[in-house]
């Protein structure tokens, strides 16, 4: 990838060969993100799990207690009162088989899948589709549920984050945006690593969390001194 000269310039401020403390490295990126939009700040974590193996997967959600700023489009598939639930609480898209028709045919705008218990048989023709892109509704991501209008809303607002291992042990998240500052910012982070040191798999061994990154959209990550 090319960077360019903003990048290198950034990239000065930041002390390659230093494990930041949390408060520093956060006040660090905020001084390094100076892209003429408000850049989101993502949370890289390198985990000591296998994940060729089924007991050792990661993955989960969690509220930020300050959202992630991001204005998110919401697909529900359900019926009935539930779709009537799902209009009301906010939802951008809401149908059955016909939105289920549509996903087969290339339509993918959204940014997140909801559906009830009683669609997931269905899902499946779709699954090919969704599951390589993270969109396929899961009970263990929250986003197969009876709760439509608790989960629609918490989603529209941005509080909702998904967390999953990749297949090199890396978590990748979004946990806000540099307008946050720095505190804000802090208790996002708290609140997602909390969150994956709850979900250690039982079979792992040795460092659990092998390494933490902090960076902006369009600058240089910042390395943080992370102990559990």
């Amino acid at each position: 990838m090319k960077r360019s000269k903003r990048y290198f310039e950034n990239a000065k401020l930041i002390d390659k060969t230093k494990a930041y403390d949390i408060q520093e490295g956060f006040e660090t990126l905020i001084q390094s993100a100076n892209a003429k939009f408000d850049e989101s700040v993502e949370l890289h974590v390198k985990l000591g799990v296998d994940p060729k193996h089924a007991d050792q997967q990661v993955r989960g959600i969690t509220n930020l207690p300050n959202g992630t700023g991001r204005k998110v489009k919401v697909l529900v598939i359900a019926k009935g009162d539930k779709a009537t639930e799902a209009e009301k609480a906010g939802a951008d898209y809401v149908g059955a088989e016909e939105i289920i028709a549509k996903i087969q045919g290339g339509w993918l705008d959204f940014d997140v899948c909801i559906a009830t218990p009683d669609m997931m048989g269905q899902m499946g023709r779709v699954a090919k589709i969704l599951g390589p892109k993270g969109l396929m509704p899961n009970p263990k991501s929250g986003t197969v549920t009876q709760d439509i209008e608790r989960v629609v809303k918490d989603t529209k607002l941005g509080r909702v984050v998904e967390y999953r291992i990749d297949k090199t042990a890396i978590i990748h998240c979004i946990i806000g945006k540099k307008s946050f500052g720095a505190q804000k910012l802090i208790e996002n982070f708290n609140t997602v690593m909390d969150a994956i040191i709850k979900a250690k798999p039982a079979a792992a061994k040795g460092t659990y969390i092998r390494s933490v990154f902090i960076a902006p959209t369009m600058g240089p990550a910042v390395k943080l001194n992370y102990r559990t």
